[in-house]
């Protein structure tokens, strides 16, 4: 479930629509979490759909730890990837702002932090975009969006969580709030590269 105050909209024709924030933001905001609404299917499940279902979960869907596809059922499927994300997560199924989020503001992850099936090219114009987004992006990067998301973690007692009572994880995640050793690090949602996508080519 996306955050409430976000908002549809259409970028343009080479990018589609992206969600944008409706008022401004705080770093460590729950802007994401995933719930029971949301969608799982496994290799064998997509295997069994036709071709345009499988193009449009290769599209719209991400990868957990498990190799599922998740898809989810409200806008959440349009987050658009920006190498500078403004929402990482760690290892608990939401994301949150890792800085102050404008009003107006496009809401962004890496989609590198979503295990893609094969590299693809990166167009998302900010000064540290590294050209390819790739499947063991995690193996690179993810000390750093660690210590981005960690940062922003500590701050979710100090502002307003519309999405507290949708995260499942709640007591775990308030034993780490008062512990940091116990924070869970992104790397726990990596799922290890497969050498052929399991999705019909398109």
């Amino acid at each position: 479930m996306v955050h409430p105050d976000t908002e549809l909209r259409y970028v343009n024709d080479s990018i589609g629509w992206g969600v944008f924030a409706s008022r401004a933001l705080p770093k460590g905001t729950i802007v994401w979490a995933l719930d029971p609404l949301d969608q799982r299917f496994t290799a064998a499940q997509i295997a069994t759909l036709p071709a345009h279902a499988q193009a449009a979960l290769e599209k719209y869907s991400y990868i957990d730890a498990r190799g599922r596809h998740i898809l989810c059922w409200d806008h959440g499927r349009f987050f658009n990837h920006s190498c500078a994300a403004n929402c990482l997560s760690l290892g608990y199924d939401f994301e949150l702002a890792v800085r102050d989020i404008a009003a107006g503001e496009e809401l962004t992850d890496d989609y590198g932090t979503l295990n893609p099936l094969a590299p693809f090219p990166c167009l998302c114009g900010a000064a540290s975009c590294r050209g390819v987004v790739q499947p063991d992006d995690f193996a690179r990067l993810g000390d750093r969006w660690n210590r981005r998301a960690r940062d922003a973690f500590f701050l979710i007692p100090t502002v307003a969580q519309p999405l507290w009572n949708v995260l499942s994880e709640r007591a775990d995640i308030e034993a780490a709030l008062a512990d940091p050793n116990r924070v869970r690090p992104i790397h726990g949602h990596y799922h290890a590269p497969r050498p052929a996508s399991v999705l019909v080519p398109r």
